[in-house]
């Protein structure tokens, strides 16, 4: 990857940091954390890879991105902030009862979101289907969808990409945001979902494992994905949960809670260094 655009997506990946920091922060609630670990795949997938409108958030050629793992919706609205789908001044009524950015995404509400999820397992069945549809009805969109770790422990996770295999799903591309840790702890200690490669590839999965901070490594795994034509593609992206805000990184009790004043305005400060 050139450099300039390199560090392109590295300045997008801060701006949507900064932007999902200060939703939860303005919020007094929400999930950083993963929000964190997920920016630079984010800006990747909207800013290099997906084919979208922002003036026709429904385009019906347009790809489809499904963040499955709902509760880092702060990482998605700040991506969609910052691609131009609604002003970022949306942002600080996150989770306010009158503002379309609810906790979880609504694609009735929210321009550029298609699909609502929250409900774990959801979002990569959901994404099968839109990938299914496409394979039916001749279309050549992609289909995106974002896992969490602590997600894949659920059962319905792997009846999709059971179904996804099944039917040669070579048009849907997941991405495993493996940061490690969920809400109650190391996913090694809580229900240990791993190895995420060896059993995706036992389903059936064209499988890609990556730096998931590395945009060089993200490049050539979304381009690995489109060569790939007879099976879905998994990339499982190592990642490190609150990536960027010194006090957030590697540490559990940021899944799922808000800094105060003092931590916001020190998150803030270390994103705006890195621009």
């Amino acid at each position: 990857m050139e450099q300039a655009k390199k560090a392109e997506l590295s300045r997008i990946a801060t701006n949507i940091r900064m932007g999902a920091l200060t939703a939860v922060y303005s919020a007094s609630s929400g999930h950083p954390g993963g929000s964190m670990s997920i920016a630079d795949i984010m800006a990747y997938l909207y800013f290099s890879e997906m084919n979208v409108k922002v003036d026709d958030p429904k385009w019906a050629d347009r790809d489809r991105f499904v963040m499955s793992k709902g509760h880092t919706s702060p990482a998605l609205y700040a991506t969609l902030a910052e691609k131009g789908f609604f002003d970022k001044e949306l942002l600080t009524t996150f989770r306010q009862a009158d503002s379309i950015l609810q906790g979880h995404p609504d694609m009735k509400a929210i321009p550029g979101v298609d699909m609502t999820t929250g409900s774990l397992g959801l979002g990569i069945s959901t994404a099968c289907g839109m990938a299914l549809a496409a394979k039916h009805t001749g279309k050549t969109f992609r289909v995106y969808t974002a896992v969490g770790d602590g997600e894949s422990e659920e059962g319905q996770v792997w009846e999709a990409a059971m179904f996804a295999a099944h039917h040669k799903l070579s048009n849907l591309c997941a991405v495993l945001d493996l940061n490690g840790l969920q809400i109650d702890g190391p996913i090694t200690e809580v229900m240990n979902p791993t190895p995420h490669d060896e059993k995706f590839r036992a389903f059936g999965w064209n499988v890609i494992v990556i730096n998931g901070h590395d945009f060089d490594e993200i490049e050539s795994a979304f381009e690995a994905a489109k060569q790939c034509t007879d099976k879905p593609t998994v990339i499982i992206a190592k990642t490190v949960k609150g990536k960027g805000i010194s006090y957030m990184e590697n540490q559990v009790g940021w899944h799922g809670a808000a800094p105060n004043k003092e931590q916001y305005e020190q998150g803030m400060a270390e994103l705006a260094a890195q621009l």
